[in-house]
């Protein structure tokens, strides 16, 4: 038996389905091409969409405008005649005009409102200073997020037609803009903690590594301000605050302990020290007699007797310094009033004996050397 040849429709119809298996796949290719064209063009397509939706709001505006006098419509098409042309978008004078002024307007007008709000909660008795500021800061943004929606809606876009930039501008904020939005959320976790607040009083520390001790004046959005006792204004971000050692000298209380070393004589009196040290801090100015100031013996030093005082003040942002100069100068008057010595710095010599230093001694007790 012989095989049968195969049939020629057969041969031909499979060409042509082997044909047919590749054009959904030219099909694919050219749909993902028109896709990515789209892709690439609805960045303009949004922006001249903006633009579009701009110009038509002005147009409306003019219209009406012009309809409410002839000189006011005269000077708009005189405006409206100064313009020039951006792909298919007719920009004029007017349209620029209209929308300066339509932002300057909502801009005055959320400056007003903000104002009028810090004045109202200035006036709530029940918040204090770190609630009153926060409440401050919160209608601050709030008012000024509710006049940006407010503009786009006045000048006519669409939200919609700006998704596009959702992504560019997301990306802006967590880059460029990290450290600001990062100072001013940890601006507003200070308050409401209470940790940090104006009017506290606290250590700063410059480049130099002294420290000083400043009262905070503000609480900024992005930093805070303190002012030293020499008018040196500190900035410090909010954010290190958060994260860094801060000494607060009024966090629970005003109250702050100033010390006073003090030596004298050993053979000073040390009873009457006592009482001249105690008289010393109740004649000076802002110590406060509750708690009572103590006054401790601290040591036998090696040229007097160490005494240290220790006593209150309410006010630390007067200064701590001056205070303890205060004391000071009064220590010395009564001191020199009852003929009690601050004694210098003092040091026992001791010689090894030798030949030759007796023999020196023997010569200079005799006579024979001159001690000129």
């Amino acid at each position: 038996m012989t095989a049968n040849a195969p049939d020629i429709t057969e041969v031909t119809d499979a060409v042509q389905e082997a044909g047919s298996g590749e054009e959904p796949a030219n099909a694919d290719a050219e749909s993902a091409d028109a896709t990515g064209e789209e892709g690439a063009s609805s960045t303009t397509e949004a922006s001249e969409a903006a633009q579009e939706e701009v110009v038509k709001v002005a147009e409306g505006a003019k219209e009406e405008l012009s309809a409410t006098s002839d000189t006011l419509g005269s000077l708009i098409d005189t405006l409206d005649s100064w313009a020039f042309v951006l792909g298919d978008v007719r920009i004029s004078v007017f349209d620029v005009v209209f929308l300066l002024a339509t932002i300057g307007l909502v801009i005055t007008a959320a400056w007003f409102v903000t104002k009028l709000a810090r004045n109202l909660i200035g006036r709530v008795k029940a918040f204090d200073g770190s609630q009153q500021l926060l409440a401050e800061k919160l209608a601050t943004i709030a008012i000024w997020t509710v006049a940006f929606f407010v503009t786009i809606d006045l000048i006519g876009i669409d939200l919609t037609a700006l998704a596009v930039f959702g992504g560019a501008f997301g990306l802006a904020i967590g880059f460029g803009l990290q450290k600001t939005f990062g100072n001013l959320i940890s601006g507003i976790l200070l308050l409401l903690d209470k940790s940090i607040k104006p009017g506290d009083v606290i250590s700063v520390t410059d480049q130099a590594g002294q420290e000083a001790v400043g009262q905070i004046r503000k609480i900024g959005i992005r930093a805070i301000s303190v002012i030293t006792r020499d008018q040196t204004e500190y900035l410090i971000p909010n954010e290190l605050l958060m994260t860094n050692q801060v000494v607060n000298w009024s966090y629970s209380s005003r109250d702050v302990r100033v010390r006073a070393p003090v030596g004298v004589s050993y053979d000073s009196d040390l009873d009457l020290v006592t009482d001249l040290l105690y008289q010393a801090v109740d004649e000076t100015d802002r110590i406060l007699a509750t708690p009572r100031p103590r006054v401790n013996l601290m040591g036998f030093g090696d040229s007097s007797v160490d005494f240290e005082i220790r006593f209150w003040i309410k006010d630390p942002e007067s200064g701590l310094a001056n205070i303890r100069s205060d004391v000071y100068m009064r220590l010395w008057q009564l001191f020199k009033e009852n003929n009690i010595e601050i004694p210098f710095p003092q040091r026992d010599l001791h010689l090894r004996s030798s030949k030759q230093l007796d023999h020196l001694v023997e010569l200079v007790s005799s006579g024979k050397v001159s001690t000129d």
